[in-house]
């Protein structure tokens, strides 16, 4: 069993950053990837950056890339999601989770999702 915290969402204005944590405890060893999903309201939850967690290849959706940045802290256990360049088409509830897959963005091969954390961008 994995626990997973998400932290570090909030109100900003479209262009500006921010930084999600998301921390890991638990049976961490028992994953490969870790990733970051989004869900606004009204719609499916929806893939946003993966990484796998011992090579740390990262892989993005089209909407993000160039954007956000994913990265990991393997010694605290920690993933972390920084988003620039924000805009108000981001806002959503964001969730991290864990895989046992390889190289997978497919919602359903994530598990031990955390309670969210709500990143809202005004115009």
């Amino acid at each position: 069993q994995v626990q997973l915290v998400e932290s570090g969402g909030g109100l900003v204005q479209a262009g500006d950053s921010l930084r999600l944590t998301c921390a890991a405890s638990g049976r961490t060893y028992t994953y490969y990837t870790m990733g970051w999903f989004r869900q606004a309201p009204g719609k499916e939850r929806e893939f946003v950056a993966a990484i796998s967690w011992s090579v740390g290849s990262t892989y993005y959706s089209d909407s993000v890339k160039g954007r956000f940045t994913i990265s990991r802290d393997t010694t605290e256990n920690t993933l972390y999601l920084q988003m620039n360049s924000l805009k108000p088409e981001d806002t959503a509830v964001y969730y991290c989770g864990v895989s046992e897959y390889w190289n997978t963005r497919i919602s359903n091969d994530f598990g031990s999702w955390g309670q969210g954390t709500q990143v809202t961008v005004s115009t």
